[in-house]
């Protein structure tokens, strides 16, 4: 019998039944990982007593010195690190007074407390090793009595694979992983949670980790920032391509104007992405809720071929300018679905014969007009009536008059009333013979002078009429 002083005594005062088991599992899925050998087992020997089982290489009495395991820290895919998990096990068992028995082909282990070598006033926990008892077994075994149901449900908890979990996707960062109904998502580390998110859309297993999540995993394993893990959660939805994590992202994304979509959609890379990818792959028009109030009918006509998504204002920004980069692809925001509206549309020109006699007594005033203003440019050469018009592009409302192709078209319904017909007519007119679109200096000084001169001769024919 040889005594091996493990140097320590009652730590992590915060650390319950649990949460030494989870060590004990861990160290266990560690070296199944590493030796590639058959799945670890739990086992339930008794009343309150469990088996944890590897079929390693068997645990030595050296694992019970703290250091760093390079093996570890050099290997994808393991958990542990340290090299002292397995201490602080042990002292959280003999403090909540659970037995332990460990068992391997190099010797049967069990603890006590004893007076430190040397210092008769200290007493540290110490590992009593005995020749094995099973010098033939393969792996390493742990018998640990006191453990309740509860106890190792609980720790069992702490583990992905003991999970009812549905992964979605792999990337090559981790899993993203349905979220359970009912229950927070959680952050997992090669399969060990490391955080609860009461707010993120899915669970996550990160297997790839980056140097600032390697310095945040501390001993506890709990409780990790979620500057952290942020990184790795984005990285993987910016890798993901199945279509259920786009879908979900998506349909949480028409949950944002509302207040109601999770975490993950309100990282304004994840909104950009989700969007670019489900519009590869189905047709989508993104609509912001201001677009939903006014223009209803729009949507509505959209909604026919397209599936709608509320999106909110500043991504609609950030949707231009990603279609500004790109030829191909476009993301068919309210304002692409007004252009290709647009750039598809038939008229339905209306002969004059086909007006009805007040609209003819008002189309008739157009010579008049024209007169008024010093004829019809030459760029004009036809003004013709349609029964509908295009949308603007700007406030997406059915135009009353349009200038293109050297053509001025006129809503029907503008005939209707004389006014509003010759205002439409000098608008159109006035960006045909200045050649600028609505806002500019060019169109409005050209406007200006059209209203000069028709008020001038207005002014002219009061006098004739009343010269007194």
């Amino acid at each position: 019998m040889r005594k091996f002083d493990l140097n320590i005594d009652r730590i992590l005062e915060d650390w319950n039944i649990e949460h030494a088991i989870r060590e004990i599992i861990a160290n266990a899925l560690d070296e199944q990982h590493l030796t590639r050998t058959q799945d670890i087992r739990i086992e339930k020997r008794r009343e309150d007593c469990w088996v944890i089982r590897d079929f390693g290489r068997g645990i030595k009495y050296e694992h019970f010195v703290q250091n760093e395991s390079m093996e570890k820290l050099n290997a994808q895919g393991v958990i542990g690190k340290f090299g002292i998990g397995l201490k602080d096990a042990l002292a959280t068992f003999d403090r909540k007074n659970v037995g332990v028995n460990i068992y391997s082909k190099y010797g049967d282990i069990r603890i006590e407390r004893l007076n430190k070598g040397g210092f008769n006033d200290i007493v540290t926990l110490h590992a009593i090793i005995e020749n094995p008892s099973r010098p033939m077994m393969a792996g390493t075994e742990f018998e640990i009595d006191g453990v309740s149901d509860s106890d190792m449900a609980k720790a069992k908890n702490f583990f992905l694979m003991f999970s009812n979990h549905k992964v979605l996707e792999s990337t090559r960062i981790g899993e993203i992983i349905e979220r359970n109904p009912g229950a927070p998502a959680f952050v997992y580390v090669n399969g060990v949670k490391i955080a609860s998110e009461d707010n993120f859309l899915f669970s996550y297993n990160i297997t790839s980790l980056n140097t600032a999540l390697r310095k945040a995993l501390n001993r506890e394993r709990t409780n990790v920032g979620r500057t952290a893990y942020t990184p790795s959660v984005r990285a993987m939805l910016l890798d993901a391509e199945e279509e259920k994590v786009i879908n979900t992202l998506s349909e949480d994304l028409g949950n944002y104007s509302s207040g109601m979509s999770h975490d993950e959609l309100k990282w304004s890379d994840i909104q950009l992405h989700t969007t670019k990818l489900l519009s590869n792959r189905k047709n989508v028009v993104y609509v912001t809720a201001e677009q939903l109030k006014d223009n209803n009918d729009l949507v509505h006509e959209a909604e026919r071929s397209s599936k709608i998504v509320v999106i909110p204002e500043n991504l609609k920004e950030k949707i231009r300018k990603e279609n500004e980069k790109q030829e191909e692809n476009t993301i068919k925001t309210m304002d692409v679905f007004v252009k290709e509206r647009s750039d598809n549309f038939e008229y339905e020109f209306v002969d004059k014969d086909s007006l009805n006699v007040f609209e003819k007594e008002n189309y008739d005033c157009l010579s008049e007009i024209l007169n008024a203003i010093g004829g019809k440019p030459e760029a004009v050469k036809q003004i013709r009536i349609a029964e509908k018009m295009q949308r603007d592009t700007i406030t997406y409302m059915p135009a009353n008059g349009l200038w293109t192709n050297g053509q001025i078209i006129i809503k029907r319904s503008v005939l209707s009333n004389l006014e509003k017909f010759v205002g439409v007519l000098i608008h159109e007119i006035a960006h045909a013979k200045s050649g600028y679109t609505d806002g500019t200096r060019g169109f409005e000084s050209q406007l200006t002078d059209f209203l000069g001169i028709l008020g001038y001769k207005y002014l002219q024919l009061q006098k004739r009429q009343n010269p007194d």
